[in-house]
This record gives C-alpha cells, structure tokens and sequence, in this order.
C-alpha cells in the first residue's frame, strides 16, 4: 500500500462510458478512490452497492467516488446498469493505475497462488495527497467505513 501523507499517483483511465479521466481534473475535491478485484462477483457487488446506496452522502460532504478494476469498459457498463451504479468506474486493463496504487499482489485461492487485486482503498485529499489508506478492506463494510472517514 502507499504511506498516508505521499502524493496519489496520477492516472489517465476509461470510465464505462469510455470517457477519460485523471486524478488531476478531481483536485479541489475528496476522492474515495477503491480498487477491487471483478465485476458482478458477490464481494465487488456488495461493495459497489454500498457505495451506490451512500452516494448522495458523499457528494454532500464533497467526496466522489471512484471505482477501479482491471475488468474492460464493457465488463463495467454492464456492471454499472445492472445495479444502477451512480458513480465512475475505471477499467485498468493494462493494471498501470493498479500497480502504481501498489494493490497488485500475489493471493492465495483455494491453494493456487495467482497475482490479483488486492481490495482496498484510499482516501485523497483536495491537493491529491493520501490521507487515509485501507488495505484488505472488507466489502460490505467499506462504503459506510469510508463515509465515516470523511466526517
């Protein structure tokens, strides 16, 4: 994980709707920036629903919510209509965003060591730098966690 206080890597990033985005045109606001391993799996569902459900929340304490995986724009298109989504995912196909955040790590499923997504979460400040960062965050309990963090 990165250390609290060091400055958030930039990125340039498709969302599902293949538009780009930059760390950068998010200055001036708070940023929940939450990486996760797939679309439609129960954990990422969970996750992403809470952060739908507690949206309204956090744009009025000036937050945006930003969700990143490896999955294709498609993958989160589909995603986001499915459960009616209201915030930006970012599809990170080429895992540069996922590496410089330092959340791609070996996982151990079922035995078989394999490279992944590590859950977690970080929270940015107005100037970009890292105020907070949760690693091996659990899903269910994440967005609500991270709505606490910003009272």
């Amino acid at each position: 994980m990165l250390e609290i206080g060091t400055k958030a890597p930039d990125f340039t990033l498709p969302d599902q709707n293949g538009d780009m985005h930059t760390l950068e045109e998010y200055r001036g606001k708070k940023v929940i920036l939450y990486f996760y391993p797939r679309d439609n799996t129960p954990g990422c569902t969970k996750q992403a629903c809470g952060f739908g459900e507690l949206y309204p929340q956090f744009t009025e304490k000036g937050a945006v919510v930003l969700g990143v995986s490896k999955d294709s724009v498609a993958s989160h298109k589909k995603f986001e209509t499915k459960y009616n989504l209201p915030f930006t995912l970012l599809s990170d196909t080429e895992i540069t965003c996922i590496q410089a955040y330092d959340v791609w790590k070996e996982k151990n499923m079922y035995g078989k060591k394999t490279m992944g997504v590590v859950r977690t979460t970080y929270l940015i400040d107005e100037e970009g730098m890292i105020v907070k960062a949760f690693g091996k965050v659990k899903a269910a309990e994440n967005p609500a966690q991270m709505l606490g963090e910003l009272s």
